[in-house]
This record gives C-alpha cells, sequence and structure tokens, in this order.
C-alpha cells in the first residue's frame, strides 16, 4: 500500500474561506450603514475577530463569544439564542 499524499490545506480551503471572509466583510459594512455598531453583538463579533491573531484561535474565538458564567439560569428569557454574551465586560 502506498501512504496517503499530505492534503494541500490550502488548495482544498481557501476558495471557501475566501467567499465567508467576504461574507463577513458584506455584513460588517451593512451594519456599519445601518448605525447598529452599538448592538452588543457587532460589539462582540469585532472582539471575536481579534482572537483570529492568536495561537489558539478556534478555541478563543468561541470563548469570546461565550457565556462566562456557571450559574444556571431559572428559566430562559428569549426564545432563541443571540450567538453572544450581552453582559460581557469589554
Amino acid at each position: 500500500m502506498k501512504p496517503e499524499e499530505k492534503q494541500n490545506t490550502v488548495e482544498l480551503y481557501f476558495m471557501e474561506a475566501r467567499a465567508k471572509l467576504i461574507d463577513i466583510a458584506a455584513f460588517m459594512d451593512r451594519v456599519e450603514r445601518d448605525g447598529l455598531t452599538d448592538d452588543f453583538r457587532y460589539i462582540a463579533f469585532k472582539e471575536a475577530l481579534k482572537e483570529l491573531d492568536t495561537d489558539k484561535r478556534t478555541e478563543n474565538v468561541l470563548l469570546s463569544l461565550s457565556d462566562p458564567t456557571d450559574e444556571l439560569i431559572p428559566k430562559a428569557t428569549t426564545k432563541a439564542a443571540c450567538g453572544a454574551w450581552p453582559d460581557k465586560p469589554q
């Protein structure tokens, strides 16, 4: 059996990542054009982007958008997740 050749990750995933990056830029343009930059989710999103330049970027991005508390809440206050923690200190 011949050992498998190492895949070229850039070749395989660059176009997909490029499309996502363009989507992110377009999202940011829309939010800023609509004057919604003070929304806690957008603020958290921009903070999470800073984690892309760290060694543990996936873990750090996830943690930056996650609920940091340990206590359970007695009852959900909304019907859906919002994707960012509203009370996280900036």
